[in-house]
């Protein structure tokens, strides 16, 4: 039975909480002979900060980089409002995707047919529903330079970001995505601003001319940002793959997490390149969710992205799709049975707490074994 080095970075707020139930998780699945775990914890976001005045520790870094995988809880909290910029909790989480070269972030946003009511769409809207956002993660606007506050005397000031992308980069991403849709509905849609950008005008030209050259099988469509943003409250249903850049994916992701009753209940995973000599890649799994400090402590954070990031783990970093789908079934039989936490409450039969909405898909993944 093969081991995997995990790093749990459970972060501030609801992070120890739901990352709590993720080790509940890989406990079972190491004491059904299924796989086996070698856990180390670190710390990130506000917690570094207090422990180390920075977002992340060099030590937790290295770790990071030693990893198979890193399991990432969440960040922030108004405690940190008033920290410099540079070692604000989220810089953690940037770093972490700059240093690991984390470029591809697969955000799914799947609709429980227990949870359609929960959606603030109608139920024929997003039962069933099932898309794949694939971001770029390490380029665009959030990266690009200059990125400044220029004071310009009399009171005025101006803040600049630049949005770059080269070529290598949105082919990179887009492999992804046309990979991504020849295991599914074979469908891409390509999201960006050309009409206003010069940086969507090549994204535009570069996706066109690598879908021609490698991927003619696969169907492609161009939507601008805004018009998408639209389609996903519209008829969501309509998308299979979606792929589009670092701005525009943090965006409509959680547009897209809307669509199936609450942001608690999807995961994601940030990709790096294979290596071509391990056949590995650095990768880091975390909810789309975030720190919650309004509900933290109190055990009532759904912890079912979480989980669902973990399975993300299991079949992206670790071949083990097989265990992915048994986790899956065991959230969706979990569903199905009416238990809820407080966010997706609507046509609950129980209300369960964190730990007991853990214990559930334990209990479901043990009985399935």
């Amino acid at each position: 039975m093969a081991t995997y080095k995990l790093l749990l970075l459970p972060g501030d707020g609801i992070g120890p909480e739901v990352m709590a139930e993720v080790e509940k998780v890989a406990r079972a699945l190491a004491a059904m002979g299924a796989a086996r775990f070698e856990m180390e914890r670190g710390l990130v976001g506000g917690s570094a900060y207090d422990a180390h005045g920075k977002a992340i520790s060099e030590g937790d870094m290295a770790l990071a980089m030693a990893a198979d995988a890193v399991i990432f809880g969440a960040v922030g909290g108004p405690k940190w409002d008033g920290v410099p910029y540079d070692v604000r909790p989220e810089a953690g989480l940037l770093r972490l995707r700059k240093d690991l070269a984390l470029f591809a972030n697969l955000r799914p946003a799947i609709c429980y047919p227990a949870l359609a009511d929960a959606s603030s769409l109608k139920r024929e809207i997003v039962e069933g529903l099932d898309i794949m956002i694939v971001r770029e993660l390490t380029g665009g606007v959030y990266f690009g330079e200059p990125k400044e506050i220029i004071d310009l005397g009399n009171g005025q000031k101006r803040g600049i970001d630049t949005q770059v992308y080269d070529t290598f980069e949105i082919e990179r991403i887009g492999r992804v995505a046309f990979e991504l849709a020849r295991k599914r509905r074979n469908k891409v849609t390509s999201s960006e601003k050309r009409n206003v950008m010069k940086s969507g005008v090549l994204w535009h030209e570069v996706i066109t001319a690598l879908h021609k050259r490698e991927y003619p099988d696969v169907q492609l469509e161009h939507q601008l940002a805004d018009a998408l943003g639209m389609q996903l409250v519209r008829w969501p249903k309509q998308f299979d793959v979606i792929v589009t850049d670092n701005l525009f994916g943090d965006m409509l992701s959680d547009v897209a997490a809307m669509l199936t009753g609450s942001l608690g209940m999807l995961p994601s995973a940030s990709l790096g390149a294979v290596d071509k000599v391990t056949d590995k890649r650095k990768a880091l799994y975390e909810p789309v969710h975030g720190s919650a400090p309004d509900i933290a402590g109190k055990g009532m954070a759904n912890p079912i992205a979480m989980i669902g990031s973990f399975a993300m783990a299991l079949r992206y970093s670790f071949g083990l799709g097989d265990l992915a789908d048994r986790i899956e079934k065991a959230i969706a039989d979990t569903l199905d049975e009416g238990l809820r936490t407080a966010d997706i409450k609507a046509g609950a039969t129980t209300i369960v707490s964190t730990a007991q909405m853990g214990d559930a898909i334990v209990a479901k993944l043990n009985a399935a074994a």
